[in-house]
């Protein structure tokens, strides 16, 4: 499994695609929204442009949205960033892989709580 902290998605998509068959799962980070490409590449491999956040999405990436408003309107810091203190959201992604090879069978976005739409991948039920 490789988690990628990058902000492009093509960063992203090429790593996914380079590492394709030789790990189970490549999975970014970072921009904190989860993305609906989640999909298994030809050679095997999972691959999730982003998993999202765990945290509150009524938020600028998990922070009260006044200091990054004003610092978006006015380029200037006014104020230290706060973790925004609303309903969580579980963010993540799920994979089945073959016992034989360790590649992914199946995969799918999990979501639970908060704000987004919850997900369950069918796979679990």
């Amino acid at each position: 499994m490789l988690d990628f902290h990058a902000e492009a998605t093509s960063e992203k998509q090429g790593v996914g695609f380079f590492c394709d068959g030789r790990v189970s799962l490549v999975v970014g980070t970072h921009t904190h929204v989860p993305t609906a490409d989640h999909q298994v590449l030809p050679g095997g491999t999972a691959y999730m442009s982003d998993a999202g956040m765990t945290g509150d999405y009524d938020s600028v990436i998990g922070m009260q949205k006044e200091e990054p408003l004003q610092r978006f309107l006015t380029g200037i810091p006014s104020g230290r960033f706060e973790p925004a203190g609303g309903v969580a959201t579980l963010s993540g992604i799920a994979v089945e892989t073959d016992d034989a090879t360790g590649l992914a069978v199946k995969v799918a976005p999990v979501r639970a709580g908060g704000r987004l739409e919850p997900a369950v991948p069918g796979f679990w039920t």
